[in-house]
C-alpha cells in the first residue's frame, strides 16, 4: 500500500499493488484549500488513521479473492475471521464439546416418551425444524442406535431359530424317497430279498473282515457312508456294512440296499425292533428319557421362550441351539453304547455317524493297538482350529453342578464321537454302558443341569480311562457348523465329519464342501431322480 501527493499538495492518492504487477488506485483524497495550515494537516491524518484499518481489510480481501476464489462477505467471515482475531478453526472445539455432550447422556435412559426418527434423513429434517438442543440431540442419537443394536440381534436369533428348524427337519426330498423305498419293499419281491444272501450270513460274525455299524433313519445319507467306504477301500471284499435303523425307515432303507447292492462288501440291515435284547427292560433309562416330560419339551419346545437373549451371545445361543437337536432323545443316537451286546461274537467294530464321508481305506484301523483301551478316538483339544478342535470337559459340563466338580477335570481333554474304533472284547470287561446309565439317571434327576448337549458328555464320563487317541488324520470335524475348512486337510483325511447343522443334504449346506459328499449320490438313480434331490 501507498500514499502519493499531488505535487500542487491538493490531492492524496492510496494505491496498492494488484496481480500483473503495477499499482491499483483504491481512494483519492482531495484537499480543498488551496493553502492549507498545520491544523488541516493534523485532520487529514487524523482521518487517515481511522481509514487505514478499513482501507487494509478490503485490501485483504481483494487478495483472497484472488488466489482463494471467495467473493463473499460471508466467505471472508469463515476464511479470514478466526485468523485475524488470532482463533483456531471452530471445528475442533465442536467436535470437544460434542464428545463432551455424548459423555454427559452416555449414563442417561432415552426417555420412553421421545419419539426416535425412522431415518438418517429424518433425523436431518426434524433437526432443522424443531431447534433441538445438543443434548436432546445427543439422546435421539442414542435412542436410535440402541434401537437398531436391538434389532440386529433379534434378527440374528431369529435366523440362528429358522436354520435350528430347517436342520431338524426333514428335507421333502429325503421324505420322497424314503415314501417310495418302502412302497417298493411292499409291492417288489426283490426289494424284499434277504440280505445278506443266506450263503454269506455266517460272515456277519467273521472277525477276520472289517465290520463298520452304522445307525440312522436317513437312506440317503447312509447310501454315501456306504458307498464312500466301498469305494475308498483297497479291500472293499472285506468290508461288513452293519446298517440299524428304526421301525419306520426299515422297509425303505432295506429295499435301497436291496436294489442297490454294493458288491462285494456286505450289506447287513436290521430294524431296532429285531434286536432280542434291544428291550424296554434292558434301557429303562432311555425309555424314561424318550417319555420324561420335561425333556421333551427341552428339546421339541419353543427355545425362545424363557431365554434372556440379553444376556447371551448369538454363538452361545447357536451351541445351545445345537445341543436343542431332537436327535440326541432318539434310541438310535444312544444305541453306540449297547455294541458289545448287539454284536455278542464281534471282537472290533468301526462305529461312524451317518454325516460322514469316508476318503481313504480304513482297514489300517484294525491294526491299531488300542493298548488295552476300549475307544480309538480322536482328541478335540489339540489343533490350530479353534472351534472344532478346542474342546475340553468344561465345553460340556456345568462345573457349578456340584457332582460333576466333584468327580471331573474341566481341563481334561475330550474326543469325537462319529468314527470310533471300538476293542468290543475289552469292553465287555468293563463297567461303562451301566455307568453311562447311571450319569443318565443323575442328569435326569437334576432336570438337566449337569449337561445339554447330547450323548457325547455321559460318554465322556463312562468312557473316561478307556479311550486310546488316533491320529487326527484319521477323522476331520466340523464341516457342517464352520465354512472356513481348509480344503487342503479336507481332502488329505481319511474320514470328514458334516456334525453341525449344515448338513450337505440340506439346502444351508456349504455350498464350497458339498462337492465332497455329492460325489458319492448316484444321481442317475430312478428314486432320486423322481424325488429331486438336491445336486
Amino acid at each position: 500500500m501507498q500514499l502519493h501527493f499531488s505535487p500542487s499538495m491538493r490531492s492524496i492518492t492510496i494505491s496498492s499493488s494488484n496481480n500483473n504487477g503495477g499499482f491499483g488506485e483504491l481512494m483519492k483524497i482531495k484537499v480543498a484549500a488551496r493553502h492549507f495550515s498545520y491544523r488541516t494537516l493534523f485532520h487529514t491524518i487524523l482521518i487517515l488513521a481511522f481509514l487505514l484499518p478499513f482501507v487494509f481489510i478490503l485490501t485483504a480481501l481483494v487478495t483472497l479473492e484472488g488466489v482463494n476464489k471467495c467473493s463473499s462477505f460471508d466467505c471472508l467471515g469463515r476464511r479470514l475471521g478466526p485468523k485475524l482475531l488470532g482463533r483456531t478453526d471452530d471445528s475442533k472445539r465442536l467436535v470437544k464439546d460434542l464428545v463432551k455432550i455424548l459423555n454427559q447422556v452416555n449414563s442417561e435412559e432415552v426417555p420412553s416418551v421421545m419419539k426416535l426418527p425412522e431415518s438418517y434423513a429424518q433425523l436431518v429434517s426434524e433437526m432443522k425444524n424443531n431447534k433441538y438442543s445438543a443434548k436432546e440431540f445427543a439422546l435421539m442419537l442414542k435412542g436410535m442406535m440402541e434401537r437398531s443394536e436391538r434389532e440386529i440381534r433379534e434378527s440374528k436369533f431369529a435366523e440362528l431359530m429358522n436354520k435350528h428348524f430347517a436342520a431338524s427337519a426333514v428335507p421333502k426330498g429325503i421324505h420322497c424317497l424314503s415314501l417310495r423305498l418302502t412302497d417298493e419293499y411292499s409291492s417288489n419281491a426283490h426289494a424284499r430279498r434277504q440280505l445278506p444272501s443266506p450263503e454269506l450270513l455266517p460272515l456277519l460274525s467273521e472277525n477276520l473282515l472289517h465290520h463298520f455299524v452304522l445307525s440312522t433313519d436317513n437312506i440317503l445319507a447312509a447310501s454315501v457312508v456306504v458307498n464312500s467306504a466301498v469305494q475308498s477301500s483297497l479291500k472293499p471284499e472285506k468290508i461288513v456294512f452293519h446298517v440299524i435303523t428304526d421301525k419306520k425307515t426299515y422297509a425303505g432303507m432295506h429295499s435301497w440296499f436291496a436294489l442297490n447292492p454294493v458288491s462285494p462288501a456286505i450289506v447287513e440291515v436290521r430294524g431296532i425292533h429285531q434286536f432280542d435284547w434291544l428291550t424296554r427292560e434292558n434301557i429303562p433309562v432311555l425309555e424314561a428319557v424318550e417319555g420324561h416330560y420335561g425333556i421333551r419339551k427341552y428339546y421339541h419346545g419353543n427355545h425362545i421362550t424363557g431365554a434372556n437373549l440379553s444376556d447371551t451371545t448369538p454363538r452361545s445361543f447357536a451351541s445351545k441351539l445345537q445341543a436343542r437337536s431332537p436327535k440326541y432323545i432318539s434310541l438310535l443316537n444312544h444305541i453306540r453304547i449297547y455294541l458289545p451286546e448287539l454284536f455278542p461274537n464281534l471282537h472290533k467294530v468301526v462305529f461312524l455317524d451317518d454325516d460322514v464321508v469316508i476318503q481313504r481305506d480304513l482297514s489300517p484301523l484294525w491294526d491299531i493297538d488300542l493298548k488295552g483301551k476300549v475307544n480309538g478316538a480322536v482328541e478335540t483339544c489339540k489343533g490350530e482350529d479353534e472351534w472344532v478342535m478346542s474342546k475340553r470337559f468344561r465345553n460340556y459340563f456345568n462345573f457349578s453342578h456340584p457332582l460333576i466338580a466333584k468327580n471331573l477335570n474341566p481341563d481334561e481333554c475330550a474326543w469325537a464321537y462319529g468314527m470310533n474304533i471300538f476293542d468290543l472284547h475289552a469292553w465287555r470287561k468293563t463297567n461303562i454302558r451301566d455307568t453311562y446309565h447311571s450319569w443318565l439317571k443323575e442328569n435326569l434327576k437334576s432336570k438337566l443341569t449337569m449337561w445339554k448337549l447330547g450323548t457325547l458328555p455321559p460318554a465322556l464320563i463312562a468312557f473316561k480311562g478307556h479311550v486310546h487317541p488316533i491320529d487326527p488324520s484319521w477323522h476331520m470335524l466340523g464341516l457342517g457348523y464352520q465354512n472356513k475348512s481348509n480344503i487342503d486337510k479336507v481332502k488329505a483325511a481319511a474320514v470328514i465329519h458334516f456334525n453341525g447343522q449344515s448338513k450337505p443334504w440340506l439346502e444351508l449346506g456349504f455350498e464350497h464342501l458339498r462337492p465332497f459328499w455329492t460325489k458319492y449320490v448316484d444321481y442317475s438313480n430312478d428314486f432320486i431322480r423322481n424325488c429331486h434331490i438336491l445336486e
